[in-house]
């Protein structure tokens, strides 16, 4: 039993005893019920550097309009909420699971050693947050120095930093930021809360630039936190995890103890709580849109916590629109950040671009980034400008650019408010498209050239095809340039027991074509390509994916990709792979946000969208064909026939051979 329960019935054994009914009633009215004590979790997630509504085209501070989001609004929630629960002398906590840096592109300013998000996070007013896989996107080195740009590890004094599987190697600059295993908070009421913090599975798979950090096990950590703040004495365990709600349930099954989990990494918005067993777990979705609001309510005598809001009529998630003003504080500093970000985008861009709330385009349509495992317009936009971008940069045909969903953030929404009707501005457009930096330290992945065969392009498209069965849509490949069929039923043969190892079929792709024309793929120049094809075609990729497409190689042989220069030479350094202008690498962002920029003109002299946009254009088209299983099963059918046949012929030949005899 928890440390509040036995002190509580004492407490409610003496307050009944010495209190007159007034002074009781007046209790219970302010504090709910004798065995109750009352608190708010409000919590966020995977803001991912949203520091301004979205889309920014169409926010006016003076005007209602259909943005989400940012700062300002949410420190005006905040405030709102803990002056009404103060009022009736209720505790409210603020908590992040983590994935505040990265994506839009605030978290470039992280690049020149300052720390936008978690400044402005600390002054609102986050009391615990905890550590995505996108903290590391720039790797863990910078990582610390953004903490220490935040302040910590002093700032653990306001903004407490858990992340109790985290496990820097000895001596690194993380072990010195103030990173806690755990951390206890006494709420005023005697409530003591204990926190601790975990990266999920698929969120450390999703981290590649972590190294050399590495990661405990996530059952094993959180059992060693929970045992740790029981030894304590804590009344409420909360988790604040970064792992998506698909794990937060397999850790509440795994891990008796845990009243709740405040979640991140899958962008869910929960719009309800999920009940597994006693662990309550919720989720606020992406970006900063919604901020979640979970009351709870902690029984004294059975140590039992309960959700309120279906009492109380609160909401789970409170969506952050214009009913909320931007808190002038909040505001003042997200200004002073823009200010800073609008002056490293003219650098980086020699001044073609430097407001981030410039229209770059327009367009009398959305450019959606959906459905999953499929085509999409957007990425068709965005490969198309990896690969033209690159053809103008470099003066080569380029064959074949290839991008991965999990790096396209979105879809292109124009503006829909008078002021901004059809716009895209480069807020809005850079932050689909701007994870990621390269080896100079600047933001964004930069492009990268290289050649394969087109034997080894056939294979891309397996792999193409492989990947989104075994591992979902972020490794999804969008391709310009080609056209293929194929069928996802026949990417894998079969799985190896135990081993967890599947047989891929290479037979998935049913064909493979390559455009030969020029400019986007608006006519029927395809040429076929075959499968044993061994002359040399030019692809562009961003810099993560060419150092990841190989390593599928490595795993499984048949589907080897060696990236190679114009010669048929192996590329042993990517970096000499690396698309550079005018003495700086090209960025994905930067091509795409200038093919944007090179749209045809309409009648007012303004670049837009071209119609080819609107929807896709059949470069990825599905077709089911007989499983390879049955073929297998025909197969072996046919092949026990033929073996009965010709043992059914051998005995009938031996009794006719006696016959004669």
């Amino acid at each position: 039993m928890r440390r509040l329960t036995v002190l509580s019935l004492i407490s409610l054994i003496v307050l009944s005893t010495f209190s007159t009914p007034s002074v009781l009633a007046e209790s219970l009215h302010s504090t709910m019920t004798a065995d109750e004590l009352h608190f708010t979790i409000l919590h966020t997630n995977d803001e991912h550097s949203a520091m301004v509504p979205f889309p920014l085209v169409d926010f006016d501070s003076e005007k209602p309009n259909p943005s989400l989001g940012g700062f300002a609004r949410l420190a005006q929630a905040v405030k709102d909420i803990r002056a009404a629960k103060e009022a009736v002398n209720e505790p409210v906590l603020l908590l992040s699971a983590g994935d505040y840096v990265a994506g839009h592109p605030y978290s470039w300013l992280a690049l020149e050693g300052k720390a936008p998000e978690l400044s402005v996070m600390t002054e609102i007013g986050y009391d615990v947050i905890t550590i995505g896989n996108h903290e590391y996107d720039y790797g863990p080195d910078l990582l610390a120095e953004y903490y220490t740009a935040a302040g910590y590890p002093a700032a653990n004094a306001d903004t407490v930093l858990v992340a109790s599987n985290v496990l820097p190697p000895p001596g690194h600059a993380l072990d010195d930021v103030g990173i806690n295993k755990t951390h206890v908070k006494v709420l005023e009421g005697g409530l003591k809360l204990g926190f601790f913090g975990l990266i999920g599975i698929d969120a450390v798979n999703v981290a590649p630039n972590a190294a050399p950090v590495e990661f405990a096990d996530q059952v094993e950590a959180a059992q060693a936190a929970v045992a740790e703040l029981e030894k304590q004495d804590v009344d409420v365990i909360i988790a604040i995890t970064h792992a998506g709600e698909d794990e937060d349930v397999d850790l509440a099954k795994a891990v008796p103890g845990i009243d709740v989990v405040v979640g991140g990494h899958a962008h869910t918005l929960l719009r309800e709580p999920i009940i597994e067993g006693e662990t309550i777990i919720v989720q606020a979705g992406e970006y900063l849109k919604y901020m979640g609001c979970l009351e709870l309510a902690y029984n004294t005598a059975t140590g039992k916590v309960r959700v309120r809001n279906a009492d109380t009529g609160q909401p789970y998630v409170i969506p952050l629109d214009d009913t909320f003003a931007q808190e002038p504080e909040t505001a003042e500093l997200v200004a002073e950040c823009t200010a800073d970000l609008n002056t490293m985008i003219a650098e980086m861009t020699d001044g073609r671009f430097a407001d981030i709330a410039e229209t770059v385009v327009w367009s009398s349509f959305a450019v959606p980034n959906t459905p999953v495992l499929q085509e999409t317009p957007f990425a068709n936009f965005v490969t198309d400008a990896m690969r033209l971008v690159t053809e103008e940069t470099t003066g080569e045909k380029v064959h074949l650019a290839c991008q991965a969903n999990g790096t396209l953030r979105g879809s292109i929404v124009p503006g829909s408010m008078p002021w901004s009707e059809d716009r895209v501005c480069f807020y809005d457009l850079a932050s689909l498209v701007g994870l990621g930096s390269g080896p100079d330290g600047t933001p964004g992945y930069p492009l990268v050239s290289a050649y394969l065969t087109g034997q080894e392009l056939r294979r891309l498209f397996e792999v193409q095809v492989l990947l989104a069965e075994l591992m979902g849509d972020t490794y999804f490949l969008q391709f310009s340039g080609a056209r293929m069929i194929y069928d996802p039923d026949r990417a894998v043969l079969f799985t190896v027991p135990f081993l967890d190892l599947p047989i891929p079929t290479t037979m998935a792709v049913l064909s493979a074509e390559l455009y030969a024309g020029e400019g986007i793929q608006d006519t029927e120049e395809y040429i076929r390509l075959a499968k044993n094809d061994q002359q040399l075609y030019h692809i562009v990729t961003d810099y993560y994916i060419a150092s990841f497409l190989p390593m599928v190689g490595q795993m499984l042989p048949s589907l080897g990709l060696v990236m190679k220069d114009e010669h048929g030479n192996p590329i042993v350094d990517l970096d000499d792979a690396i698309i550079y202008r005018n003495g700086h690498e090209l960025k994905v962002w930067q091509a795409v946000v200038e093919y944007a920029a090179s749209q045809p003109l309409d009648n007012e002299g303004n670049p837009r969208i071209s119609p080819y946009y609107a929807a896709t254009a059949g470069r990825l088209v599905t077709k089911h064909t007989v499983p390879l299983w049955i073929w297998l099963v025909l197969i072996l059918a046919v092949l026990v026939a033929l073996v009965v046949v010709i043992v059914r012929a051998a005995r009938h030949r031996k009794r006719r051979r006696k016959l004669v005899a």
